[in-house]
């Protein structure tokens, strides 16, 4: 079968002929499979689930495929047979049949940017109906995913949504978000203006560095008459560097909580919902169009391009064999 194989890691996929899974495997016709940071950092070799791959492999850690009885389901692959191929094996305990309102390709981009919000505002964030959001940027993909969620999934009364792009911040504003912050040399200001008026009940932040420090900076106090107001700052990203300088100050003077979402930060009870709970009601929503991300479809043959060209800003590429 044709595939995007790896036959050294730091390489490029490309477009070649490999073995099929093994016939004793369940397998079915891949129809998407979305590039994402996980599967150009295992093909890098730097990521520690690189140590458990082999080159020759195929890479894509999720897909969704045809299976022999006709049905659409969404799956992790399983070992080195990933889903950036013609055919590929699934693992049955984490297959989600889809609706068939769903076009496969949002499908596929669905899952990493919707589970990675959905832990970030339910588990570290623990939004709760009414309350007020702060999302930094909202631009990116899983910040969209999040901006959304927040709304129409756990009913935050207010949803602030930053970023650099108006256009983009525009589009999340008429699908929901009630203000839009335009990340500049202001960014204190802003926030703080925002903070006063009615208090952030959560930040998620997928930017950190210098968004951070100002964001930080804006949800303090001065004086020794500040009123407590609980604030838990979620670390998702760090798209605008890494570290960062806090002051003390920021963590004395005010409630501010710091966690983090990533690997090793969900509890496994929670992960353990994803399949039978939370990726079912991701596809659902998507399928009403309460969730929507943009998605750049490319065939298969062109992942060494794909994989050499920085992707499209805000959008999730799409490999379609």
């Amino acid at each position: 079968m044709q595939a995007a194989v790896v036959t050294a890691f730091g390489q490029a996929p490309r477009y070649a002929d490999i073995a099929d899974p093994p016939e004793d495997a369940v397998t079915g016709t891949v129809l998407a499979a979305s590039v994402k940071n996980l599967d150009r950092s295992l093909v890098s070799g730097r990521h520690y689930g690189s140590s458990g791959l082999t080159p020759p492999f195929v890479p894509g850690v999720d897909g969704v495929v045809a299976l022999p009885d006709g049905r659409r389901v969404y799956s992790q692959s399983t070992g080195p047979h990933g889903m950036m191929a013609e055919r590929a094996a699934v693992d049955p305990s984490r297959m989600v049949e889809l609706p068939l309102e769903i076009d496969a390709a949002l499908a596929a981009a669905i899952p990493n940017p919707g589970l990675s919000a959905w832990f970030a505002l339910e588990y570290a964030a623990q939004v709760q109906p009414g309350q007020s959001v702060l999302i930094l940027g909202a631009t990116g993909v899983t910040g969209r995913v999040a901006a959304q969620l927040a709304k129409h999934r756990f009913g935050a009364g207010r949803v602030v949504v930053a970023g650099r792009n108006e256009e983009r911040l525009a589009e999340l504003t008429r699908s929901g978000a009630d203000d839009a912050l335009v990340l500049g040399d202001d960014v204190t200001a802003q926030v703080a203006s925002r903070h006063a008026e009615q208090p952030f009940d959560a930040v998620l932040d997928y930017l950190w560095g210098p968004v951070a420090e100002d964001t930080l900076a804006a949800l303090s106090n001065a004086g020794l008459t500040a009123t407590y107001h609980h604030t838990r700052y979620v670390q998702i990203g760090a798209m605008a560097g890494d570290p960062i300088s806090l002051p003390s100050a920021v963590l004395r003077s005010a409630g501010v909580t710091l966690t983090g979402v990533g690997f090793g930060s969900v509890p496994a009870a929670a992960q353990a919902r994803a399949s039978s709970e939370l990726l079912p009601e991701l596809f659902a929503m998507a399928a009403a169009g309460d969730i929507d991300i943009d998605v750049e479809r490319r065939p298969l043959a062109d992942v060494e391009t794909v994989w050499t060209t920085p992707a499209p800003s805000g959008a999730r590429v799409v490999l379609i064999p």
